[in-house]
């Protein structure tokens, strides 16, 4: 069985380190190597590999937010590639989960290696997605919300920053988020979106729509308990009756704005096709 493997680093000189070091595995096959978070989510979902090596501190993205962004079940196999972090270790060791300390050498990789290989020939790949299932878990309840979501859409890959979506409304299976002018279908469920999004800003308000609480210009008592509810570019939405225990968060003054994520031109970040 050959192990198909994905490098995530930022640093080129790690990365080079690291494949030359698989290299010297037979049965190891290297099938990409990207130098961010963003390229890491896209290239896990378009390689499928069996083994990702990722690298706990990058910018803009880091392992832990690739992690998050993915869900435990698009990783097979994962091993965590870090300076000292001693959150990282602790959480590491509570879920059984393999991590590397830089710097390594091909006798601590083999020994990794050699636990990856036992864990594909078994049945305990169920184990490992439970344990990064409650990784990620641990980890939502110590993070903020994403600041980012990965959206394909007619062929293309692209981040859009959370705090850029006004309103998202159901679509079938899928969700659509209005951003200004644009609207990007998203393959989520209502759900499963909400739970992404950061709660503080983004408020279900009808069975079918979720709002930005910022973007939100006025409320207005309409029909059978429902509210109308303006936008600041004039789009109107409607607060069902069923949501209305959500109104007094509308009501509240606006957060603070969100932390400034990392991207080349400071709008959507397009991924490059090349891994």
């Amino acid at each position: 069985m050959r192990l198909r493997t994905l490098v995530a680093d930022d640093e080129p000189l790690a990365r080079e380190w690291l494949r030359n070091l698989l290299s010297l595995e037979p049965d190891v096959e290297v099938v990409g190597e990207v130098g961010d978070g963003f390229r890491a989510v896209v290239a896990i979902q378009d390689l499928k590999p069996d083994v990702v090596f990722l690298d706990v501190q990058m910018p803009g993205l880091d392992g832990f937010g690739v992690l998050e962004m993915l869900g435990p079940r698009e990783v097979p196999a994962l091993v965590f590639v870090t300076a000292y972090d001693q959150y990282a270790l602790r959480a590491f060791d509570v879920h059984a989960l393999d991590y590397i300390l830089k710097p390594f050498g091909q006798e601590r990789l083999r020994a990794t290696l050699e636990r990856i290989r036992a864990r594909l020939r078994t049945a305990a790949a169920g184990d490992v997605i439970e344990s990064l299932s409650s990784l990620v878990e641990e980890l939502r309840s110590l993070r903020a919300a994403p600041l980012w979501l990965l959206v394909r859409e007619d062929g293309r890959s692209f981040f859009v920053k959370s705090a850029d979506i006004d309103w998202v409304e159901a679509a079938r299976n899928n969700v659509v988020l209005h951003v200004g002018k644009a609207a990007h279908t998203y393959h989520d469920t209502m759900q499963g979106i909400e739970s992404r999004l950061d709660r503080r800003r983004f408020l279900r308000i009808h069975r079918s729509t979720i709002v930005n609480i910022e973007r939100v210009k006025e409320l207005e008592p309409w029909f059978n308990g429902d509210y109308a509810v303006t936008l600041r570019d004039g789009t109107k939405l409607t607060l069902s009756a069923s949501y209305r225990s959500v109104l007094k968060a509308l009501r509240k003054p606006p957060l603070p704005p969100e932390p400034r994520a990392e991207s080349p031109d400071g709008g959507p970040y397009a991924v490059p096709e090349e891994h």
